[in-house]
């Protein structure tokens, strides 16, 4: 059977299925199976089978209908063996198509023995600058893969890892300078705009595309924070067991599994998530609901920590450093859940209490945010640039025009002044900044600095 008509002989199953309901009459059953085409149109352009792509659009559909969510719950199981048990698809050229599973598993070994050769042959500090440059390609290489891209495409990722890679091991560094901390901890920040390039197929200048990209960052760190505490007691009971038997194999998990674990987990977690987000309902709702709230208390927390801090001193410059910099990562969460929100929220629904919460957390953190600028403006007049304040306040900056703009929109759509549309839009649309930013400090900072 060729695929269209497998394709259509699928959505005549479902079709049978919802028409045997009597609530359900001709003409909704027809326009229901008009969304579904359309369903099934938009997720084989993303890449998918069209096996794959009528399961996932019928996942879908169950979100918002009670019969259609029958149907995908009684199906369900036949996803999970198309994605991961069938062999191999077919080329449209009718050659065959490896498994994505075979495919993720060869990536995550490959990606583990580049990190062991890595740790054999290059010097401890070139290997720690150059992680991203090594493992984030095969992240990539699953995408290009996925979205079936073409050679042009390829190579249009590939030369910013090209790019990186000279930077990294062109400048002389100190050993442990700032600046090459500094360099080693934005260039995954660049890159990882890259793989979301592969992520969208090459289609970057969708905004759809970019916050489909936004939700699937949280929850694929998600799914690593999750392989790694199972890994990490799995690891942990098996060492014991060893022990309690009188046998050392410490050496082991140095040697053969902290090379080949972490990095073959990005590429698992990376397919987790492409393999359920559409069958289940993502769990981005759940997450940002449960963690605003959350957020909101530690920034006024912190905020008031920096307001103590200030008046038991008398001056910003004896607040203590430790805490300038456990506010700027807390700000750069704040601006990722803000993101992750909005990818989860559905952009047709009437604003709500949790509209109103996610602007209290984008206050409080415009609050903190022009504390530290103070703070930090007060440190560059009495003491002058470093790289390190450089850095952080640029950082900032970006952060202040950011939120500044998200809290402008934001208040504007709980007051029925603009749609969802807008908050959104901005968004996506000021996510490369973020990556021409780091890209800036990557190449700027350490010559600017004598690469100190």
């Amino acid at each position: 059977m060729d695929i269209d008509a497998q394709l259509e002989s699928q959505i005549a199953q479902w079709r049978g299925y919802v028409s045997g309901h009597r609530v359900i009459s001709t003409s909704d059953v027809d326009e229901l199976e008009e969304h579904l085409r359309e369903q099934v149109s938009d997720l084989s352009t993303a890449g998918l089978t069209s096996s794959e792509a009528f399961l996932v659009a019928v996942g879908r559909m169950g979100s918002v209908d009670d019969i259609s969510r029958e149907f995908a719950r009684e199906h369900s199981d036949r996803l999970w063996k198309q994605l991961v048990l069938v062999s191999a698809d077919s080329y449209d050229d009718g050659r065959r198509r490896p498994s994505e599973l075979g495919v993720v598993l060869a990536l995550a070994v490959a990606a583990g023995l580049v990190i062991k050769a890595g740790a054999e042959w290059l010097p401890e500090q070139v290997l720690m600058r150059s992680l991203s440059v090594l493992v984030l390609p095969f992240l990539v290489a699953y995408f290009a893969w996925k979205r079936n891209m073409t050679v042009p495409g390829i190579a249009a990722l590939a030369a910013p890892f090209v790019a990186t890679a000279l930077v990294l091991n062109v400048y002389p560094f100190d050993h442990g300078g700032d600046t090459e901390i500094i360099a080693a901890i934005h260039a995954p920040i660049v890159l990882w705009l890259v793989v979301g390039a592969a992520y969208a197929g090459g289609d970057w200048r969708s905004d759809r595309r970019r916050m489909d990209f936004v939700r699937f960052t949280g929850e694929w760190i998600v799914y690593m924070v999750l392989l790694a505490l199972g890994g990490g007691a799995l690891m942990g009971l098996t060492a014991g067991t060893f022990a309690a038997l009188d046998i050392d194999i410490g050496w082991f998990f140095e040697a053969w599994v902290l090379p080949f674990a972490p990095v073959g987990a990005m590429v698992v977690a990376a397919w987790l998530v492409e393999a359920k987000q559409a069958v289940i309902e993502n769990i981005a709702p759940v997450l940002t609901r449960v963690f605003t709230p959350l957020t909101i208390l530690m920034l006024l927390a912190l905020f008031a920590a920096f307001v103590v801090a200030f008046v038991s001193s008398q001056s910003v410059l004896d607040v203590d450093r430790d805490l300038l910099i456990l506010m700027d990562l807390i700000l750069v969460l704040v601006l990722g859940l803000l993101l992750y929100a909005i990818s989860a929220r559905d952009p047709h629904a009437l604003p709500d209490v949790f509209d109103v919460a996610q602007m209290v957390l984008v206050v409080a953190a415009l609050a903190v945010n022009v504390l530290m600028l103070v703070a930090m403006l007060t440190r560059i007049v009495q003491f002058g640039f470093t790289a390190n304040k450089v850095v952080a306040l640029g950082l900032n900056l970006v952060l202040l025009v950011n939120l500044c703009w998200a809290a402008w929109l934001g208040i504007r759509f709980i007051r029925g002044r603009c749609g969802f549309g807008a908050v959104e839009r901005w968004q996506v649309q000021y996510l490369p900044v973020y990556g021409a930013w780091a890209a800036l400090v990557v190449v700027a900072i350490p010559p600017l600095f004598g690469f100190v």
